[in-house]
């Protein structure tokens, strides 16, 4: 099949959609398919183009058996409703016409995050007369309301009237938990329409690696120490300030980190927070380059997941799958009975409540404490990796969903 995936973010920035939406591609052009990808230039974390792409309105590249079409973004550092605006209006205006230029798909597939996305691939899927999938990776704007990020009253309504009008209009709904589902159906969208596929983790690419061989644990002076380590997306629906306050409760234990990798600016903010709680055993480091990723995480004892009190059934971080391959076990600070809890609980995580830093710091004391444990929990990790959350078997589940919509004309 001929198939089109519609994203703000690809390869080669390194966290959150771009390395899901890689992999998706990528792996739909090994088996066969022809695939071409329409996205901005790279400018995610840093909130800033990347330097070689600089001063372009487009561009067109091949990577990996896959056709990336580029269009420029509007992107600033500073966040703000106007500069969201223009964000928004730049990829949405721009990359429409960059997914005119090729051949036409017998498939389109867009992501959520941005809702704005929809209008042009509606647009696309009414003129190709193909099916249009959305995969929902977050349930918005209500996620972006409930955290903060978004208050202008008018504005929530215009995202919600966007919100509305890619459930209606998009053919299939991909969900990444059952969570998802729920909150789909409570605003009236058809279950017939929805389809249950996880997010993945390549267990190929991310294998359970020796920890006395990480780089990571060199360079950061962690050797001969215990690491909980967090990697990932710094925003205002984690709340990292958590993980530094239950370090605060472990500084009796000398040779016990709880380490923080993320985005430069997000860590500026935490670092004067830690040195404000006097943290002093929480290493705070850089994103890694993405090929590193496996010997990074192989620094780990335990991996950590960290959410704030409100995200109950509209998040579920991409981060879960990544760790359950890299079998190590998950300590997760996150809401009781929530989509995040149900998904880690049933792959043997550890689930406290969130905003807790008491029980965050209890859990992974006790992780600290039965080093047979921490094994016994991490072979599960990696077990249910490979049950449930293979890149092969996502791809699979799209396959059959491309069939199923193709063949229903």
């Amino acid at each position: 099949m001929r198939i089109l995936i519609y994203s703000y973010n690809y390869h080669p920035e390194p966290i959150g959609i771009a390395p899901l939406m890689t992999e998706l591609a990528e792996g739909l052009a090994t088996r066969g398919h022809e695939v071409r990808v329409v996205t901005g230039m790279p400018w995610y974390p840093k909130q800033e183009i990347d330097p070689q792409y600089r001063g372009k309105l487009y561009c067109t590249e091949v990577w990996n058996g896959v056709k990336i079409q580029r269009c420029y973004v509007r992107a600033r550092k500073k966040r703000g409703l106007v500069n969201r605006v223009l964000f928004e209006l730049s990829f949405v205006g721009l990359s429409l016409l960059q997914a005119l230029r090729g051949w036409r798909p017998d498939i389109l597939i867009f992501t959520v995050p941005g809702l704005p996305v929809g209008v042009p691939a509606t647009l696309l899927g009414w003129l190709y007369r193909c099916p249009v999938i959305l995969n929902l990776q977050d349930i918005l704007p209500e996620a972006a309301v409930r955290v903060g990020l978004v208050g202008n009253k008018k504005l929530i309504r215009v995202f919600e009237a966007l919100e509305r009008f890619n459930y209606r209009t998009a053919t299939a709904i991909t969900a990444i938990a059952e969570g998802f589902r729920e909150n789909l159906l409570s605003k009236g969208v058809p279950d017939r329409k929805i389809v249950l596929i996880p997010n993945w983790v390549n267990v190929n690419f991310i294998q359970p690696l020796p920890k006395e061989e990480s780089y990571f644990r060199r360079d950061r002076n962690l050797e001969g120490k215990f690491v909980a380590l967090y990697s990932g997306n710094i925003a205002l629906t984690q709340g990292l300030e958590t993980a530094i306050d239950a370090a605060v409760y472990l500084k009796d234990l000398p040779d016990l980190a709880i380490a923080i990798v993320g985005d430069e600016k997000a860590l500026e903010r935490l670092e004067a927070y830690r040195q404000q709680q006097g943290a002093d055993n929480v290493i705070l480091a850089p994103f890694q380059p993405r090929e590193k990723l496996p010997e990074m995480l192989a620094a780990a004892d335990a991996g950590l997941i960290i959410q704030k009190k409100n995200i109950v059934s509209f998040n579920m971080p991409s981060k879960f799958q990544v760790l359950l391959g890299s079998g190590r076990p998950i300590v997760a600070s996150v809401p009781l009975g929530g989509t995040a809890d149900r998904a880690i609980s049933a792959a043997g995580g550890i689930i406290v409540p969130p905003e807790d830093p008491a029980a965050l710091a209890e859990a992974i004391r006790k992780l600290y404490q039965d080093r047979e444990l921490v094994k016994k929990l991490g072979e599960q990790s990696r077990a249910a990796a490979i049950a449930h959350y293979t890149l092969d078997q996502a791809l699979d589940r799209y396959e059959d969903l491309f069939a199923q919509l193709t063949n229903s004309g």
